[in-house]
């Protein structure tokens, strides 16, 4: 705006020494430094004003953006909550419904032991001999002595000795498990 050089500054000093006289002029360049520090102080405050706005205004949108996302975050959050309330309903019904439905027919899976066919004898395999823990406690009370296993009919004549199981060696004893009815 005002293109004051140290030149031009210089000049303006001659002319007014020359137009003031030398007696006054300090008490001219006093003056002018008063109001030039008056100036200066208007401009600070309004400058710190004008900053403390600025600030307020970050201020108020960064809290502004802060919010958004906690709002975001708690949204987010509610959801994956639900989803995982759901999820764990939904498994609770699966197993209430199935501890329902053995609860009220225990035995149907036993109820009709012709309908019960293992599946290896489906196939075709010879079934292994019952074991001790597989017989059932009434059953060992009622006869003292276990009947002899009978071995399923297979129409292919035993060629090797060692794919037949009765010709395998024998497994490792395993120690019987125990089965509770609780």
């Amino acid at each position: 705006m005002f293109d004051i050089t140290s030149s031009k500054l210089f000049l303006l000093a001659i002319v007014a020494l020359l137009v003031i006289g030398p007696k006054d002029f300090p008490l001219l360049l006093r003056t002018i430094g008063k109001y030039v520090g008056i100036i200066r102080g208007h401009a600070r405050d309004f400058r710190a004003q004008f900053d403390e706005a600025m600030r307020e205004s970050e201020l108020t949108q960064l809290k502004q953006d802060m919010e958004k996302m906690a709002r975001e975050t708690e949204a987010s959050l509610d959801a994956t909550g639900r989803s995982v309330e759901q999820t764990f309903d939904e498994a609770r019904q699966s197993v209430e419904s199935s501890v329902d439905s053995t609860v009220s027919n225990p035995l149907a899976p036993a109820a009709d032991p012709a309908a019960q066919v293992d599946p290896a004898v489906q196939m075709g395999e010879p079934v292994p001999p019952p074991s001790d823990a597989d017989v059932p406690v009434a059953a060992e009370s009622a006869s003292p002595e276990p009947a002899p296993p009978v071995a399923p009919e297979t129409s292919e004549p035993a060629t090797t000795t060692a794919a037949t199981p009765a010709a395998s060696p024998a497994p490792a004893a395993q120690p019987a498990v125990e089965r509770s009815g609780a």
